[in-house]
């Protein structure tokens, strides 16, 4: 039975040849306030049918998306995401449970892969893109990373309206390779600032559109500026399904294009996982993280697909890798080019002008109820100013039976900006219940 713990002489044997005394020399290096002496209190093992029902209670407790009047935007978005993607991610030429290091047995995840990047270097207006990242916020601390690689200097500007969890991300990883990250104060629109701060020493600049806040910006400007610096320009973009209406990243004088494809072919999933989005200008090619799918043909003259670039430290000696992302997220980005084929071009654009209808609906709704909106150019998404705690509001909304969007304190809780409240409407979003927040916000704020 090869599953069963080992006996006492097995682990006796095993200490032996490691020439440990016993077990606890083995965590002698973790303090000894963080050990735990006894056993934790967790429930003994139980039959099958008496885990199904602990679940399903457990799981009966949670709310999902779809049982009321949704507005929770804030980098992760409700979508529709028709069943054919969901039954086509499950056929066997696409599907694979690891990376395709066998390209003769793996043509199908390769040709996915190929695909997604054709997608992505269309969606974001630039000449190349990788087979994907684990998500949008390791791929931007990844893109801060390349820029350093590139210009050879170390300081990176990010954005005010940067997504909090992207700009934390970003200062983890990147703070790790020595470089000065400059993370400027939570702004509505940030523009002014992020081209007054560029200077001779900065190696990029990190703006977001629509920024976390909702706000539409044509970074054009920025681009110009962190230009003339000798800087690179990178545009992190949360909300994928706005590609499909807005100026692509590459249109603005992007250098890299950094996104979430959540929105295309993936559900909200409590999170995760994501998949991350990394296109770039052909002359960067090198420096870019990840790994890279290609058109080849093979001795009979077929068409075949191959990894054409593998800069990642499994690949070479690590310290000459570009990028320590040991995988992609290759489920997710099967699902995202998927549902990509399925929408073409004509179909995202319906679907961003849908959203940006359901939008338009929302903020008059909140209008109606007496909120002043404070963002002036928007996609799916607007950042609203309510009196109080927007916290405090959301939870009493629930008993309302609507989930009204999401405080930005809880992103970014030493902002000072405890009275903004993020809201999102997709195509998803039904009138009647933006209806329903309009009465609700209006009962509650008349109190």
């Amino acid at each position: 039975m090869r599953y069963l713990p080992l006996t006492a002489d097995d682990r006796a044997e095993m200490l032996g040849v490691i020439g440990a005394p016993d077990i606890d020399a083995l965590f002698a290096d973790v303090p000894a306030a963080a050990r735990k002496a006894e056993l934790f209190d967790l429930p003994l093992h139980a039959g099958e049918l008496e885990v199904e029902r602990e679940l399903a209670a457990l799981a009966a407790r949670n709310r999902p998306a779809g049982a009321g009047p949704f507005f929770c935007g804030a980098g992760a978005y409700r979508h529709h995401v028709p069943a054919s993607v969901d039954h086509l991610i499950q056929r066997s030429e696409f599907l694979t449970s690891y990376t395709p290091y066998q390209p003769e047995i793996a043509q199908g995840t390769l040709q996915i892969l190929f695909e997604f990047q054709t997608q992505v270097a269309a969606l974001t207006g630039l000449e190349v893109a990788n087979c994907s990242m684990y998500d949008g916020s390791t791929g931007c601390a990844e893109a801060v990373m390349m820029a350093q690689r590139v210009t050879r200097r170390e300081k990176a500007i990010l954005s005010g309206g940067l997504h909090p969890h992207y700009a934390a991300t970003t200062q983890t990883i990147a703070h790790a390779e020595g470089m000065t990250i400059v993370r400027q104060a939570a702004a509505i629109d940030a523009e002014a600032a992020v081209i007054a701060a560029i200077d001779g020493e900065t190696a990029c600049v990190v703006v977001q559109t629509p920024n976390v806040f909702g706000v539409v910006t044509d970074v054009t400007r920025i681009a110009e500026a962190a230009h003339a610096a000798g800087a690179l320009m990178i545009v992190v973009t949360t909300e994928a399904i706005s590609y499909g209406l807005l100026k692509s990243p590459g249109e603005m004088g992007a250098d890299i294009a950094v996104g979430e494809g959540q929105s295309i072919g993936n559900g909200l999933n409590y999170g995760g996982p994501y998949v991350g989005l990394f296109a770039c200008r052909e002359k960067l090619l090198r420096q870019m993280p990840g790994r890279l799918c290609g058109e080849t043909q093979d001795a009979d003259g077929r068409r075949g697909y191959v990894l054409t670039l593998s800069t990642r430290e499994q690949h070479i000696r690590r310290e000459k890798a570009t990028s320590n992302i040991c995988t992609n997220s290759g489920l997710c980005a099967l699902a995202f080019t998927i549902h990509m084929t399925l929408l073409g071009g004509t179909g995202l654009r319906e679907l961003a002008l849908l959203n940006h209808s359901r939008a338009r609906e929302l903020k008059a709704a909140v209008e109606g109820a007496g909120l002043e909106v404070l963002t002036p150019r928007f996609f799916n998404e607007i950042a609203v100013k309510v009196p109080g705690s927007a916290a405090a509001l959301v939870e009493a909304l629930l008993a309302d039976s609507v989930v009204a969007g999401v405080p930005y304190s809880r992103l970014d809780p030493r902002a000072g900006l405890d009275d903004v409240l993020l809201l999102a409407a997709t195509e998803t979003t039904t009138s009647d219940d933006i209806a329903a927040l309009g009465a609700a916000l209006t009962r509650r704020l008349g109190q």
